[in-house]
Parts: structure tokens; sequence; C-alpha cells
């Protein structure tokens, strides 16, 4: 990802750890609430970061990626399919970490 994204996003995600929402920040559709996406345009090229903040202790980056999708502006069903199954480990990983969520 070139630099100006990558420092977008970070600020985001930093924004994310320390418990508030970046203005730039909105939810993700498909997984429910608690998991929310940034999107970044550069230089013609849109990429997106999806992370979870359901879990109370820790915010978990699901997926980063440019945006390649055929099918318009609907996000390819592999990104979907696994930001779905990182999900999932994000939750067994919290749960080894930090006992079982509330959620």
């Amino acid at each position: 990802m070139p630099e100006p994204v990558v420092r977008e996003l970070g600020t985001a995600l930093g924004v994310a750890q320390y418990g508030d929402k970046h203005p730039a920040a909105k939810p993700w559709k498909g997984e429910g609430p608690g998991v929310l996406e940034i999107v970044s345009n550069f230089d013609g090229d849109t990429f997106r970061a999806v992370y979870t903040v359901r879990l109370p202790k820790a915010v978990y980056v699901l997926h980063c990626f440019q945006k390649k999708s055929p099918s318009g502006i609907r996000t390819a069903r592999t990104d979907v399919d696994l930001i779905s199954a990182r999900l999932k480990l994000a939750r067994a990983d919290y749960e080894v970490r930090y006992g079982k969520s509330d959620q």
C-alpha cells in the first residue's frame, strides 16, 4: 500500500485502539455491529481496512486490501469470506488471551 494510505489507515486504527471511532470509519456490512471499515482513496485506487472492536480488550484488524472487485462496487466474495473467517479466528484468539468475552 502507498505510504499515505498506510498513515491514514494507521491513524484510524490508532483511534480505535483508544476506544474512539475515526470519522472515516463506517460499519462493515455483513458481520453485524462492531465490525468497521476504513476506506482510503489514493491516486485513483481504493484501499480498505476492516477491523473489529467487538472484543472489549483488543482491536483486531481482519483484512487490509486494495479494492479490485470485478462486480462493480461490491467487495469480492473472496475478501468477504476471508473477513468472516478471520473474525472467527479473532474470537478464538481473544478467548485464549483474555478468556471468554460477553460477545
